[in-house]
């Protein structure tokens, strides 16, 4: 079963996601509402996947993704952006593994969270960044 740890600053979000994800059969591991909440979480819940608030993320600091991929290297990194411009390829640039618009239908959602899942289950990482 997928292991996912949801980083949301927004409780309705995390909510709304927490029931896509149990929906498509995979396991909420941990919720952080903060940037340090998740640097602690990963390491203890041992995530496959990350669902990470981009507005999460503290500004001014361009390591933010390394952090968390140090103290939890396997996991898929899924970025939530709410706009896709300069933002979504800052996110890729930092380390993102996948990005998705928080403004998709949940129905999309859910696909590229099938996909991310799928990547990971077939080769433990993605294989390459998934198009948006």
């Amino acid at each position: 079963m997928i292991r996912i740890l949801l980083a949301a600053p927004q409780p309705d979000l995390r909510k709304a996601l927490r029931l896509l994800i149990l929906d498509l059969g995979m396991q909420v591991v941990g919720e952080a509402a903060d940037w340090d909440t998740t640097l602690a979480l990963a390491p203890e819940t041992k995530p496959n996947m990350v669902v990470l608030d981009w507005d999460l993320t503290p500004l001014g600091s361009g390591n933010t993704l390394a952090q968390l991929r140090a103290v939890c290297p396997a996991a898929v990194v899924i970025v939530l952006i709410s706009h896709l411009d300069a933002r979504h390829q800052a996110a890729l640039s930092a380390g993102a593994d996948v990005f998705i618009s928080k403004g998709e239908a949940p129905s999309r959602v859910a696909d590229r969270l099938r996909e991310a899942a799928a990547n990971y289950q077939r080769h433990g990482q993605p294989l390459e960044p998934l198009a948006p």
